[in-house]
């Protein structure tokens, strides 16, 4: 069969395929990135120490991968919660010693309403194609006056919809997935139709962090 004819794979299998090592690129759209497993199994960087800063536990960090964070953060006695719908994921997280459970954050989830920090870091933005359907989601799992910490993309106008496709070095593509990239315009705009407030906006090394506060009282579904 060749490489023009094979049937897609699951988007997982490639995942966890890069997980393991293989190169593995992200198509979205026309904007192609490596999946950068070695920086989410690094040791922390100054951004990661800044974000870990800034969460206020209980912490739900979604689409943990190997979960650095969610370990990091119980280093420090803050309780947290990875979750990720890759099996092989997980385990990583667990063996980093970070709790964590083979979820998706659309499904029903521990602590739903109570958590003090919902993370997405590294992308996790883009779960799902539609950021204001997610950050809805992280609100409603937040409790009231919680913290939802997101990773903007680096250039403040992106808003991009639209499926994602991995890509393996041996030929193998991905089904494809809905995914998004949004910067903090985009992300403004949409805090403010949630009745969410812009805390805090900083950009370090490259990356761009929004710390979004979630009403005091219980937000209208």
């Amino acid at each position: 069969m060749t490489e023009t004819t094979a049937r897609p794979v699951s988007p997982l299998l490639l995942f966890e395929a890069a997980l393991m090592g293989a190169p593995v690129t992200a198509v979205h759209l026309t904007h192609a990135v490596p999946v950068d497993v070695a920086a989410w199994t690094a040791e922390q960087d100054a951004v990661d120490e800044a974000i870990v800063g800034l969460c206020e536990g209980p912490v739900l960090d979604v689409g943990c991968g190997p979960g650095r964070f969610a370990a990091a953060l119980a280093k420090r006695g803050v309780p947290a919660l990875g979750i990720d719908v890759s099996r092989a994921a997980v385990r990583r997280a667990r063996a980093r010693g970070a709790l964590a459970l083979r979820r998706a954050v659309e499904g029903p989830l521990p602590g739903e309403g109570r958590w003090g920090t919902v993370l997405l870091a590294d992308g996790n933005i883009g779960i799902g194609g539609d950021p204001r359907s997610l950050l809805k989601r992280c609100r409603d799992l937040a409790r009231p006056g919680g913290l939802i910490l997101v990773e903007a993309d680096p250039d403040p106008a992106t808003d991009a919809s639209g499926p994602l496709v991995l890509h393996a070095e041996d030929g193998r593509r991905s089904r494809p997935i809905p995914w998004a990239r949004a910067g903090v315009y985009t992300l403004r705009s949409v805090a403010s139709e949630l009745a969410l407030t812009v805390a805090q906006e900083w950009e370090l090394g490259g990356r761009v962090m929004m710390l979004l506060r979630t009403p005091t009282t219980v937000a209208l579904r």
